[in-house]
């Protein structure tokens, strides 16, 4: 069974920052595509950043310069390194895997406010 557990989520002041978790299983990990998406109040989920098994990334226009992915091959675990928030990076925020199939986690909620 595949699974994706999250983790990082929480409240910060705009201009913190956040780190995110996501372990996966192995099998799906070494494999999959990675990727943060997110799902704020009222709209459709979007996608924030996704990284390759290579290593090779893409960023929402929107997080660029301010957010970071990366995978750790042998924890099995991508990150999204967060910093310079925004009350506009509010939203519940999904870890994605994409082989054949898209797998999702459970969701972590990231509220930016004063």
């Amino acid at each position: 069974q595949v699974q994706l557990v999250e983790s990082g989520g929480g409240l910060v002041q705009p201009g913190g920052s956040l780190r995110l978790s996501c372990a996966a299983s192995r099998a799906i990990f070494s494999i999959a595509i990675m990727g943060w998406y997110r799902q704020p109040p009222g709209k459709m989920r979007e996608l924030v950043a996704r990284i390759t098994t290579g290593g090779n990334t893409n960023y929402a226009d929107s997080v660029k310069d301010r957010f970071t992915i990366s995978r750790d091959n042998t924890k099995n675990t991508v990150y999204l390194q967060m910093d310079s928030l925004k009350p506009e990076d509010t939203a519940v925020y999904y870890c994605n895997a994409r082989t054949t199939y898209n797998y999702w986690g459970q969701g972590t909620q990231v509220t930016v406010s004063s």
